[in-house]
């Protein structure tokens, strides 16, 4: 199974928190902001597609089985989520 690049680094961080996560705490960790970035700041827009963008991948992973929902958004946090069996061997295939 191909990964894109941002499906590969954001099911790595999944993958190596050994423990059920939110994918969107990688976000900011995938794209930091800018120092000083606030919405008067010129690469504000580019940076909030970009973090926005990062929802999509993370519905791919789960559209393409390569994570699990563990436990289900309760409205005051997301999706917590783990690697799948297949998510880990569609890594050890992009690492190898």
């Amino acid at each position: 199974m191909v990964l894109s690049n941002d499906e590969r680094e954001l099911l790595k961080l999944v993958a190596q928190a050994g423990r059920p996560v939110w994918m969107s705490e990688y976000f900011p960790v995938l794209n930091p902001a800018e120092p000083g970035t606030d919405e008067n700041h010129p690469g504000h827009e580019a940076w909030t597609e970009r973090q926005m963008a990062w929802y999509g991948v993370s519905i791919s992973l789960w559209k393409r089985g390569l994570v699990r929902v563990v436990v289900p958004a309760d409205g005051s946090r997301g999706d917590l989520v783990e690697p799948t069996g297949e998510g880990r061997a569609a890594l050890a295939a992009a690492d190898a």
